[in-house]
């Protein structure tokens, strides 16, 4: 089992930047590749990007290409970097854990965080 706790969101204007992190317990960290996605009202879970093992490769949806990054420390904990922020970006944010690369869709993740709230006012 992994326990995944996403923290840092909020409000923010437009063309603002946020960091959200999702602290990881439970098996070994580095074992598992990392995802973030978002969910806006009204519409389906949708990929953001995902972090392979060890943080050696990083993947992202076109819609946030360039304007979002993903790391991870030594310290069980993951990071979503967004710049340059857009009312359209306004959504719950989760983290999920997988122990395969690249995975996109959300109903192949078992493990997922309980979500923060990022809102992005224009």
């Amino acid at each position: 089992q992994v326990q995944l706790v996403e923290s840092g969101g909020g409000l923010v204007q437009a063309g603002g930047s946020l960091r959200l992190s999702c602290a990881a317990s439970g098996r070994t960290f580095s074992s598992y590749a990392m995802a973030w996605f978002r969910q806006a009202p009204g519409k389906e879970r949708e990929f953001v990007g995902a972090n392979s093992w060890r943080g050696g490769t990083t993947i992202y949806a076109d819609s946030v290409k360039g304007r979002f990054t993903i790391t991870r420390d030594n310290a069980n904990t993951v990071f979503l970097q967004m710049n340059s922020l857009k009312s359209e970006d306004t959504a719950v944010y989760y983290c999920a854990a997988h122990n395969r690369f690249p995975v996109r869709a959300p109903r192949e993740y078992d493990f997922w965080g309980q979500g923060t709230q990022v809102t992005v006012s224009s």
